[in-house]
C-alpha cells in the first residue's frame, strides 16, 4: 500500500507555493456560541481561485508529470471542483485537459470548467459512471488520468491545508473535515498528526452517501439520492485514502440534509461566507451533534464555495421559513370592502411585513360570503409570529399557521 508522508506534504507545499492561495484560518466566536464549542476556526478553502481546495492537489499532480505526459494531456472525472482545479492549472501550465462530469452537475461548475479551456464531456449519472468512461477514454487517447482523491500526489497536495491550519491555530484539539473519496482528510490527517499527535480528527459524510463510513465498518454499500452536498456524494471511496483514514481518523460522522442546509445558511448569515453543501459539511456536524464538540477547540475545513446561485437562494429562503422569520398565515375574513385593509393594518401594527397575499374564495368548506387569505409574512422570530397570530385572532380574524415547524401556537 502506497502511503503518503509528512515529508511529501512539505515537498508539495514547496511545489505549489505562490501558485495557490494560502487561505486564512478565521476564528468565529459566533459559530462557537451557536454550536457550544470553546473555539471554532474556519479554514477558508472556498477562497481558492477556483473556489475549492482541489487547486492544491491538482497543481501538485500536474507539476509531477513528465514532459511526455504533459504533452499528451490529462483527463479527470469530477462533479465539479476537481474538474475546475485540473482545468485551471492545466491551462496555466499549457497542458491539454479533458474533464468528464456526471450528467446533472450544477451548471455553474460545468461552465466554470469550460471557461478554463478544458474539453468537458457529460457522461453518466454519477462519479462512478463518469470514472469508467474517463478511464476508457484515457486508454484510447493516451491521456494521463488524474484521480480526484486516490493518488499520493493529490493527497500530499491536500495535506498542505493541515500544515497551514496547525501553523495558524496551534491550540486546536479537534479537526472536522468533509469526506468524499477521502483525499482531503487523508492529507490533512497525515500532516496534523505528524505535527500534533494528540489532535483528534473527525470526518463528515452526507447521510445519503456514507461510502467511507460503511467501507471502514465493513457494511454493504448504501449510497444514493439527491443531496445538497453533491461535492462529497461519492459511492466508491479511495483505497489509499481508506487505509490512511482507518489509521488516523477518530470517527466518521453522518449528517442529514437539514443540518447541511443550516450550515450553509449559518455561514452566510453569521460569517458572510458562501459555502456549497459539501463545503459546509464540517459545520453541519457541529450543528447535528453539539454535545460531541462541546468545549473543544475545533478547526473546520470549509472546503468549497461553488454553490449554484439558485440553490443558494432556495437554501436561504428555506432557512427563513425554518427559523419562523418567513411564515404563511391562513386567515379567515369576511369578503367585504375594507376588511383586507383592516387585516393588513393589524399585521403592520405588530411589526410584521407582508411579502405576498392571496385570496382563496373557491374552497367548498367556506361560506360564500367568507374567504381565506394566505399571507406570507416576514417576522423577527417565533415569538413575533405568536404575537401576530394573537393580534389577528383577537381582532376578529381566525388564523392558523401553514408553513413553520418551530412555532407552537396557543390553543
Amino acid at each position: 500500500m502506497t502511503m503518503v508522508t509528512i515529508d511529501e506534504i512539505r515537498a508539495a507545499a514547496e511545489t505549489i507555493a505562490g501558485e495557490v492561495v494560502r487561505t486564512p484560518a478565521l476564528r468565529s466566536r459566533r459559530l462557537a456560541e451557536a454550536t457550544g464549542a470553546a473555539d471554532v476556526v474556519l479554514k477558508l478553502e472556498n477562497m481558492q481561485f477556483t473556489g475549492s481546495f482541489k487547486d492544491r492537489g491538482a497543481l501538485n499532480k500536474l507539476k509531477s508529470l513528465t514532459p511526455e505526459e504533459a504533452r499528451a494531456g490529462v483527463i479527470a472525472m469530477s462533479a465539479g471542483n476537481h474538474a475546475q482545479g485540473v482545468a485551471y492549472h492545466a491551462q496555466r501550465l499549457g497542458i491539454p485537459a479533458t474533464i468528464v462530469m456526471p450528467q446533472g452537475t450544477p451548471f455553474t461548475k460545468v461552465e466554470r470548467t469550460r471557461s478554463f479551456g478544458a474539453r468537458v464531456l457529460l457522461q453518466g449519472d454519477g462519479i462512478d459512471a463518469a470514472a469508467v468512461f474517463a478511464r476508457d477514454l484515457a486508454k484510447s487517447e493516451g491521456l494521463c488520468f488524474v484521480h480526484p482523491y486516490d493518488d499520493p500526489k493529490i493527497i500530499a497536495g491536500q495535506g498542505t491545508i493541515g500544515l497551514e491550519l496547525i501553523a495558524d491555530a496551534p491550540d486546536l484539539d479537534t479537526l472536522v473535515v468533509p469526506i468524499g473519496g477521502g483525499g482531503l482528510i487523508a492529507g490533512i490527517a497525515i500532516a496534523a498528526k505528524a505535527l500534533k499527535p494528540d489532535i483528534e480528527i473527525f470526518g463528515v459524510e452526507c447521510a445519503l452517501y456514507p461510502s467511507m463510513h460503511h467501507a471502514i465498518r465493513g457494511l454493504p454499500p448504501a449510497s444514493g439520492g439527491q443531496t445538497l452536498a453533491e461535492g462529497i456524494a461519492v459511492k466508491s471511496p479511495g483505497v489509499i485514502t481508506k487505509a490512511i483514514i482507518e489509521r488516523l481518523v477518530t470517527d466518521i460522522l453522518l449528517v442529514g440534509e437539514d443540518p447541511l442546509e443550516q450550515a450553509v445558511q449559518m455561514l452566510v448569515e453569521r460569517q458572510k461566507i458562501v459555502a456549497e453543501g459539501a463545503g459546509g459539511a464540517g459545520l453541519a456536524a457541529l450543528i447535528a451533534d453539539p454535545a460531541r464538540f462541546a468545549g473543544r477547540r475545533v478547526g473546520v475545513v470549509i472546503c468549497g464555495g461553488n454553490i449554484d446561485s439558485r440553490m443558494l437562494a432556495q437554501v436561504l429562503m428555506r432557512g427563513l421559513v425554518r427559523d419562523s422569520r418567513v411564515v404563511t398565515l391562513r386567515i379567515e375574513i369576511t369578503d367585504a370592502p375594507g376588511v383586507l385593509a383592516n387585516l393588513a393594518r393589524l399585521i403592520g401594527d405588530t411589526g410584521g411585513n407582508i411579502i405576498e397575499i392571496h385570496h382563496q374564495r373557491m374552497f367548498y368548506d367556506l361560506p360564500v360570503k367568507k374567504a381565506d387569505v394566505d399571507a406570507v409574512v416576514e417576522t423577527r422570530n417565533a415569538d413575533h409570529v405568536r404575537e401576530i397570530v394573537t393580534a389577528l385572532t383577537e381582532g376578529g380574524f381566525p388564523t392558523r399557521l401553514m408553513s413553520s415547524r418551530s412555532v407552537d401556537l396557543p390553543a
